[in-house]
């Protein structure tokens, strides 16, 4: 008996296994959600340098550099530089044992590298016990990692990366091409109709108060979930998000004395709306029109 044949026999089993996983791929998400950003500044910075000052950028390649991607430098404690090791890396355990502080020199932990590994491990769970043993299921859970890693991202630097966001969509298109989600005319359309729609949004908002109302990444965010799950599912996921990010946005004046023009990431908030259609947008949909008919 194969591994798929154990998981179809024992359900428990392939439960409690996809939710191991979650959890370590959390901890890996971290590193993404924290490097990535950087790896991108990094990234501009020597365009902006190699376009600025070719001379200098010259000689810099010449030296030798520092390797920083998502696999080196090794993790470490930011306070004292102690590197993480593998005993100190088990996800939620490791800070529950070490009581959130670094094992070195007792600075503390940040209580969002749990949240994170917690968080997609109960995603993965989650979508997993809804599409069962299927290579759907595999691929959902692949669609909601990603949108795990652009949540944070973007609520951290109010950025989506296009190292993210792009590959997204292609696959989102490619994974539809055998129908697995949606019809490939639904997804293509999906992502089309995405995109443009926030693109009009967003130049009409310019046009009409010579601001920018929010950034290209949503777009391609837009565009990634159109691809994914169909354009039926594109007006409810614009809805559910403007709605949770205004009530957010209400609430951050209110508590947290945010001023009115303050930046407010949109990313988040189509991230779950994403993850809310995936898992129950046809039912929701069937529920909102059922309401119209007598």
């Amino acid at each position: 008996m194969d591994l798929i044949d154990a998981f179809r026999a024992n359900a428990w089993f392939y439960l409690s296994s996809v939710t191991v996983l979650g959890l370590l791929v959390g901890s890996f998400l971290n590193v993404v959600i924290h490097r990535l950003p950087r790896m991108m500044e990094i990234d501009w910075k020597q365009q902006c340098l190699e376009y600025l000052h070719p001379e200098q950028a010259e000689k810099d390649a010449a030296k030798p550099r520092e390797r920083y991607n998502l696999v080196v430098p090794r993790s470490a404690c930011p306070s004292c530089g102690h590197k993480i090791t593998a005993i100190e890396n088990i996800p939620i355990a490791s800070y529950l044992v070490l009581g959130g502080k670094c094992r070195a020199c007792k600075a503390p932990i940040g209580i969002r590298y749990p949240i994170v590994e917690a968080l997609t491990g109960v995603l993965t769970l989650v979508v997993a016990w809804k599409f069962g043993v299927t290579s759907q299921a595999a691929l959902a859970i692949l669609f909601v990692w990603a949108l795990i890693a652009l949540t944070f991202i973007d609520a951290d630097t109010t950025l989506l990366p296009d190292d993210i966001t792009l590959p997204l969509m292609w696959l989102g298109l490619i994974v539809n091409a055998f129908g697995l989600f949606v019809p490939l005319t639904s997804a293509l359309f999906g992502a089309v109709v995405g995109y443009l729609s926030l693109w009009t949004v967003y130049w009409g908002f310019k046009l009409a108060t010579g601001k920018e109302g929010m950034g290209f990444g949503d777009f391609k965010l837009l565009a990634a979930i159109g691809a994914w799950l169909g354009w039926e599912m594109l007006g409810q996921v614009i809805l559910l998000s403007a709605a949770v990010g205004a009530v957010v946005g209400v609430i951050g004046i209110i508590l947290k004395g945010r001023e009115r023009g303050a930046k407010i990431p949109f990313g988040p908030y189509l991230a779950a709306a994403g993850v809310i259609a995936l898992m129950g947008g046809a039912e929701i949909n069937r529920w909102y029109w059922a309401l119209g008919r007598p």
